[in-house]
């Protein structure tokens, strides 16, 4: 038996020592080198304050922001402490209701749309942080911004297909929208701060 207990506790330390330290050390050390932005969060300063991340969505209501995706996390939305979705089935009562009770919000929001309700601004992504909408919900939101900004609808048009990003690489995923660029891009055409 002690034949086998001073090998086992020397491969116990050598694998903690390698996979415990080695191995994150070095991958930390080439994600800071190589990058640097997204080992760091993918942080976005506004006058040296950071205003939120490119990878995690935020909360907007007022009507001059676009609106980011809904966010089931708990206790309060897009708390990236508690990422995770609402695991409710499409015919779970509950989610019907939350999905109807979104809807009369956009309508309420905006009463002369009578567009079609693009299905990621009532229902919440499987992280309940997705920074990203479709083109189709940024398109649904474009009329009341512009109204509630007092800008040409052309103008905030444009800003949401300059901050359309495609599919990665060509082929993945599908064509979407990056809310908080979308509405610091906003804010700087407008010139006021963001305020959620």
């Amino acid at each position: 038996m002690k034949d086998q207990i001073r090998p086992a506790l020397t491969m116990v330390l050598l694998l903690t020592v390698l996979t415990g330290l080695t191995y994150p050390l070095t991958v930390t050390g080439l994600a800071q080198v190589f990058f640097p932005d997204q080992a760091n969060g993918s942080l976005i300063l506004r006058e040296g304050k950071v205003v939120g991340s490119r990878l995690i969505g935020q909360y907007f209501d007022k009507p001059e922001y676009f609106w980011s995706r809904p966010s089931a996390t708990a206790p309060f939305p897009y708390n990236a402490a508690a990422s995770g979705g609402s695991n409710l089935g499409p015919t779970n009562p509950v989610l019907i209701d939350a999905v109807k009770t979104r809807v009369a919000a956009l309508r309420t929001a905006d009463p002369g749309n009578a567009l079609p309700i693009p299905v990621d601004l009532v229902t919440a992504s499987g992280s309940g942080l997705d920074p990203h909408i479709s083109p189709a919900a940024a398109l649904y939101q474009a009329k009341r911004v512009a109204r509630a900004r007092g800008l040409d609808e052309n103008s905030v048009l444009t800003l949401v297909s300059k901050h359309t990003e495609g599919r990665q690489f060509g082929l993945l995923g599908e064509p979407r929208v990056n809310v908080l660029m979308l509405n610091l891009a906003l804010d700087a055409l407008t010139a006021e701060p963001v305020s959620r």
